[in-house]
């Protein structure tokens, strides 16, 4: 019965969270944000990976 109560809490709790703008909009920036940083790091490494030639 409590796993149920559970499942069911959690189901709830995503419905809530899906109908929210605020949640979304949250979600949406820590996404936009995670892909900046993703995209900053293999530009240094692609940069790296271009001076590696050069080195040797």
């Amino acid at each position: 019965m409590f796993c149920m109560g559970l499942m069911l809490g959690a189901v709830g709790g995503a419905l809530i969270v899906a109908n929210s703008y605020k949640a979304r909009s949250l979600v949406k920036k820590g996404q936009a944000e995670f892909t900046q940083k993703v995209n900053e790091m293999m530009d240094e490494k692609l940069k790296e990976m271009q001076r590696a030639p050069e080195q040797a």
